[in-house]
């Protein structure tokens, strides 16, 4: 959610003051997405990147409420990915500015919707979709719409290519999509000459009609289209564990084979997995169960236009989730514990998955040389 949009939310809380020492936790009024925006493209110089970032490095120093924790009670709203803010090294090439690794931000608790998997200082919420309503009713009408609909596709994709980026495989997703038999598989192009993407009421039709949506990382590991596959009851399909899995631990169920279906990206790239013969293996009742769970999901990734009176929207298991991290952290200083010491940085995604840092079957996903 863009930060505008959080802080009119945040506006209609019951339980707000103006007074800071009253606080459970202090909201940063910061557009660091509107920032860094303006110098992503084009030859700028790094200071000029990380000038904004600076400042408001400094400005949280001086206020009087950054000495009760030094930050780790703060928090603000990114509004694009991760890898915009975190620029390792002073070269006026490297892409976005150094915002998340400054000092003051690692005891932060920043919210975008995409998080790194190697920090500590960031969780992602899910992107927007098209859908925000006013009521509970909407909500409950809307959900009992997806549920009825017959869907005439095995599965969809809507994406484009990426022919330069030699770990992508939606290449070969497009290949198996038009290779598959009739009415299996649903395209959605999104090439400049006949882009359909750009078209919400032709998405969401496309995916109510389908039983699997395919989710393969793009320019990053995430993607606006999951939610809008799950608003529209879609089962979602990823070939990443970045895309879903250890991004949304607030919003998703832990155990992922419950509304969704994964497929290892390099069976796909090899050539040695069809995405046609999987899905289509799959038992119509556990196909039935995966899409009822899906839809179950819909209110915890909508931002409504205002609180509901009976349901938790993405909004608020987003601040729940912020409060609960505060409220650890302030435990363990109290404890005379270091709060980011529990872990090392690496092992973060591990860590907030399992509660453990062991080996874990998808390490080799997130090595450093996977990076995206």
């Amino acid at each position: 959610m863009f930060p505008y949009k959080a802080i009119r939310k945040m506006k209609q809380y019951k339980c707000l003051t103006k007074n800071s020492s009253l606080a459970s936790a202090v909201y940063a009024p910061f557009y660091p997405g509107l920032e860094v925006g303006r110098y992503l493209f084009g030859k700028f110089d790094g200071s000029v990147k990380d000038a904004f970032a600076l400042d408001f490095a400094t400005w949280l120093r001086g206020k009087p409420e950054w000495d009760r924790m030094f930050g780790r009670d703060h928090f603000f709203v990114a509004g694009r990915i991760t890898w915009d803010f975190r620029r390792l090294t002073n070269s006026n090439a490297e892409w976005g500015n150094k915002l998340l690794n400054l000092p003051e931000l690692k005891n932060m608790t920043m919210l975008t919707i995409e998080s790194c998997p190697y920090a500590n200082n960031d969780f992602a919420i899910p992107y927007p979709t098209y859908f925000h309503p006013s009521d509970e009713v909407e909500v409950f009408h809307w959900q009992e719409r997806v549920k009825i609909v017959k869907r005439r596709y095995l599965f969809a994709f809507g994406g484009a290519p990426r022919p330069n980026d030699t770990r992508s495989i939606r290449g070969e997703l497009i290949k198996q999509c038009k290779n598959a038999r009739k009415n299996h598989c649903k395209l959605i192009s999104c090439r400049p000459k006949d882009d359909m993407c750009n078209s919400p009421a032709h998405i969401i039709k496309t995916f109510m009609n389908s039983k699997f949506c395919l989710q393969p990382p793009g320019d990053s590991y995430t993607r606006r289209s999951t939610f809008d596959a799950i608003l529209a009851g879609c089962i979602p399909v990823f070939f990443h564990p970045g895309s879903a899995y250890i991004q949304y631990l607030w919003h998703f169920p832990k155990y992922y084979t419950k509304y969704s279906v994964f497929i290892p990206m390099d069976g796909v790239k090899n050539g040695s997995i069809s995405v046609e013969k999987v899905l289509s293996e799959i038992p119509e009742q556990e196909v039935s169960d995966m899409r009822d769970e899906v839809i179950r999901l819909i209110p915890r990734i909508i931002y409504a236009k205002r609180k509901l009176d009976t349901i938790e929207d993405a909004f608020d298991i987003t601040i729940k989730g912020v409060l609960e991290r505060i409220e650890d952290a302030r435990k363990k200083i109290l404890e005379g514990k270091d709060p980011s010491m529990e872990f090392p940085e690496e092992s973060r995604w591990k860590y907030y998955l399992t509660g453990k840092v062991d080996k874990h079957e998808w390490d080799s996903f997130f090595s450093k040389s996977q990076q995206r």
